[in-house]
């Protein structure tokens, strides 16, 4: 039998932790080192805790692969510096319509009245962030700027209901700021006493007989070995090439499976007081996509390999509910280039069904959720030639600027006039032309525009050629990145993870895109990564508080 077959998910049950021969021990293990896992440690840490962290790769995670956004708001610091006026409240208006019933009204709250103090700890951490917000939405900004609105706030139909400001704060550095966010947390944790293993993976849950979780079967390979090397080697390269290709990236990861199988070495690790699965979501984990969200398999996974549903599985198999499993999240963002979100989107039948300025998420639902995935992106030479310009090198990121560039390209067909595009396109043409006189209409400021769009969005389409971008869930020039938002349910207070009967399981934590939070509904920039420090350091002061009250009451008996 192989390793795996030796240990399989189910948790190792024992009568006695006391009488167990464990190789470690720590008041927390903090299962998978990412954004939630080090927030977790630091808070815990903070607080007097031992805390031993476990990491199948070198840690990290989605996070460090990042934007590195945090969603905060409510009058922070930077917002000041640009002269940004934010309330609690006005963040509280526009999540409740990001965040649906994933948390309940109270959790919010608390979400958005901590989000100030979040940011200051973060920097505490040796984070850093600056208040420049850039001239023109988009999508994610330039070096130049860090402070923009990562989500639909400032689109009319939510800024009706909230008083829009901008909140997606970018870790300060240059390049994707998720390493610029995450590499300054894992220091300051290593620093004040956070104990790491890496290329350690957790099999199994212990659980002893009166169900509490009270330690985890890892299996790490040896510091310092062959296998070790390679093995780090070949993680980096896997997550460096899946964007580009995924067939390939795939082949890695076999060998990576591999070498944890055959190497690996196994560890029994105590926790004193709980631990916490913070291993991410199940975007990479094909058969859980397939059983509970078959819609999204097009999509490109975003994330790292580690992102597989291990830490989701681990606690389902020890009794806790998963939720919002059917919940992803399909990433169609279509500015930059400026000149495309000007355009108009239609379906199959040649209707528009969405607002060309939303968040590219909010896109992204409409066009796999409502219309089957199609989404053809209709405008005219002149639009054509502003988004060339646009993506001119130095004017936005090469993630940003490649894609369109090969999509104005090669995947770009032309009519002189509609009847030839809808031709050439499938589309129904008497359908396309009803929709561009009415879209032409409202960019000629004779009506208000069906779907909401801004005056500045809307952009005349009466003169030709046309062109038309198939810009579909299925396209291969234009991949659709998408993430898992659903995990394990939590108790809103603790982060204990519940059973069916929404009942805590003693001993057991999870957070960030592990469990069930405030970005499991709809996604926004940053939305994820806040969630993943709220989420995280909750559970770190709630383990603490039971150790502080486990002494308090020891004190008491003496």
């Amino acid at each position: 039998m192989t390793a795996m077959e030796q240990h399989p998910n189910a948790p190792l049950r024992v009568a006695d932790a006391g009488q167990v021969k464990w190789d470690d021990s720590a008041d927390l293990l903090v299962v998978g080192f990412g954004g939630s896992g080090v927030c977790a440690a630091l808070e815990a840490r903070g607080q007097g805790l031992s805390v031993l962290a476990l990491e199948r790769f070198a840690g990290g995670g989605a996070t460090a692969r990042s934007g590195g956004v945090v969603y905060a708001g409510g009058g922070t610091p930077q917002q000041a510096d640009a002269g940004v006026e934010d309330s609690p409240q006005a963040m509280f208006d526009y999540l409740q319509q990001e965040v649906g019933d994933a948390v309940s009204a109270g959790a919010l709250r608390e979400f958005c009245e901590r989000s100030r103090d979040h940011l200051a700890w973060l920097e505490r951490q040796g984070a850093a962030f600056e208040g420049s917000v850039p001239p023109v939405k988009t999508s994610y900004p330039s070096d130049q700027y860090y402070l923009y609105y990562s989500g639909n706030e400032a689109v009319p139909s939510y800024a009706a209901q909230a008083k829009p400001a901008p909140r997606g704060h970018r870790a300060l550095g240059s390049g994707m700021s998720g390493r610029n966010l995450y590499a300054p947390l894992k220091a300051s944790a290593l620093r004040q006493g956070v104990r790491l293993r890496t290329r350690c993976e957790v099999r199994r849950l212990v659980v002893d007989g009166s169900g509490q979780v009270v330690g985890v079967e890892a299996w790490q390979l040896p510091a310092g070995s062959r296998a070790a090397k390679r093995h780090a080697r070949l993680a980096r390269w896997t997550d460096a090439v899946h964007p580009y290709a995924p067939a390939l990236a795939e082949r890695l990861r076999r060998k990576v499976r591999v070498l944890e199988l055959e190497h690996a070495e196994r560890r029994l690790i105590r926790a004193g007081h709980g631990v916490l699965l913070s291993a991410g979501g199940f975007v990479f984990n094909r058969a859980m996509v397939t059983v509970h969200a078959p819609r999204y398999l097009d999509g490109l996974p975003l994330g790292t390999s580690g992102c597989d549903g291990s830490g989701i599985r681990l606690g389902h198999s020890s009794g806790g509910a998963m939720d919002r499993m059917e919940k992803v999240s399909a990433w169609r963002f279509i500015n930059p280039p400026l000149a495309w979100a000007r355009g108009v989107i239609v379906n199959a039948a040649g209707r528009r069904y969405c607002n060309e300025e939303v968040y590219g998420a909010k896109l992204g639902h409409a066009m796999v959720e409502e219309q089957g995935g199609r989404a053809i992106l209709i405008i005219n030479r002149a639009l054509f030639k502003e988004a060339l310009v646009q993506i001119g090198p130095g004017k936005v990121w090469s993630f940003q600027r490649l894609p369109a560039l090969l999509n104005l390209l090669f995947n770009a067909r032309r009519g002189n006039t509609l009847s030839q595009l809808a031709e050439r396109t499938g589309l129904p043409r008497a359908a396309l032309e009803q929709t561009l006189v009415a879209y032409n209409a409202a960019a000629r400021g004779e009506r208000e525009d069906a779907w909401g769009k801004s005056r500045g969005f809307l952009a005349s389409l009466e003169r030709g050629p046309w062109y038309a971008l198939d810009l579909s869930f299925d396209s291969k020039l234009y991949p659709c990145p998408v993430i898992t938002l659903g995990g394990l349910r939590v108790c809103e207070q603790s982060g204990q993870v519940l059973d069916d009967a929404s009942q805590p399981i003693p001993g057991l934590y999870s957070a960030g895109r592990n469990a069930v939070g405030v970005a499991s509904n709809f996604y926004v920039s940053g939305l994820s990564l806040a969630d993943c420090v709220h989420s995280g350091r909750r559970v770190g002061a709630h383990v603490a508080s039971l150790v502080r009250a486990a002494q308090a009451a020891q004190g008491a008996q003496r």
